[in-house]
């Protein structure tokens, strides 16, 4: 039961960080691969404000998703729009938006590594975790909190994008962006709050996985960002409660490898599932196929 609480626990850290991903990558078209900058940025600010003294942890939450949905923002405004408005092809925009992402993450990164000199950070606060042992199971109120989040943050996403007007209308542009557009969703405007939401969720991953790490280092979103790739392309691409599926799937294959002794492998089951899944199901678990028009 200890291995499968385990793997619940770093399950809703992966979907935590992938859902952010998978909101703006399967309604507005972004793959954003600033999002890990977002990620460690956020939780530095939170280093810098708590320095002096510590802070209540509602306080550092609501710091760090603040933080990450302006960083959002502001590179949606200043980069990714940009790029929207000037391209003349959906394919060039897609891949000079992955190119920028990637650009743009580079500058968050030196930070945090100028500002640590590259070692792990993390913050401080009053919050202190209570542990308890229930039937030989080790929990702690800090996993409550990291499962909670994340299945409810993750089921919320889902029911919003199914029943909400703004919902229905994002999976709209994630359909066809143009014949939603006609019918007069206003796409920039839905695409800033979902990059909002995206940043946000970013930031509070990066919050609960410090919480429960004690630091994270500047490069640490790095590797998450293959871990939300292939979540996102397991799942399917636009689909929430895939994306909620995936994480627990993916978390849980790396924690059987582990109590076998195949750590080192690790790292390979994110690239073995996209290969997996592009190849026997590209739409993943529960995506919608490609609607192509002639």
């Amino acid at each position: 039961m200890q291995e499968v609480l385990n793997a619940a626990t770093l399950g809703s850290i992966y979907l935590l960080f992938a859902l952010g991903m998978a909101l703006a990558w399967g309604t507005i078209g972004i793959l954003n691969f600033a999002h890990g900058a977002t990620f460690v940025f956020s939780v530095l600010v939170a280093y810098w404000i708590t320095q002096s003294s510590p802070l209540p942890l509602v306080v550092i939450l609501l710091v760090v998703m603040a933080v990450g949905a302006a960083l959002s923002l502001a590179t949606q405004l200043l980069v990714f729009q940009q790029i929207v408005n000037r391209s003349r092809s959906h394919r060039s925009t897609e891949l000079r938006i992955i190119i920028a992402g990637i650009g743009v993450s580079a500058i968050p990164v030196a930070v945090a590594q100028r500002a640590t000199g590259s070692s792990p950070f993390g913050f401080d606060t009053t919050y202190r975790s209570r542990e308890f042992n229930i039937g030989g199971v080790h929990l702690s109120t800090t996993v409550v909190l990291i499962l909670l989040a994340a299945i409810g943050i993750g089921v919320g996403l889902t029911l919003w994008l199914k029943r909400s007007r703004q919902g229905l209308a994002l999976r709209a542009i994630g359909v066809d962006s143009e014949v939603s557009g006609g019918m007069g969703v206003n796409r920039s405007a839905l695409a800033l709050g979902t990059m909002a939401v995206s940043g946000a969720l970013a930031g509070l991953a990066g919050a609960l996985l410090t919480l429960y790490l004690g630091a994270i280092a500047p490069e640490s979103g790095d590797p998450l960002l293959i871990k939300a790739f292939a979540i996102i392309v397991l799942g399917g691409l636009g689909s929430m409660g895939g994306a909620v599926l995936g994480a627990y799937i993916l978390a849980g294959a790396e924690t059987v490898l582990i109590q076998l002794h195949f750590g080192t492998w690790v790292d390979a089951v994110s690239f073995g599932l996209i290969f997996l899944v592009l190849l026997f199901r590209p739409q993943g678990l529960f995506g919608r196929k490609e609607v192509r028009r002639t």
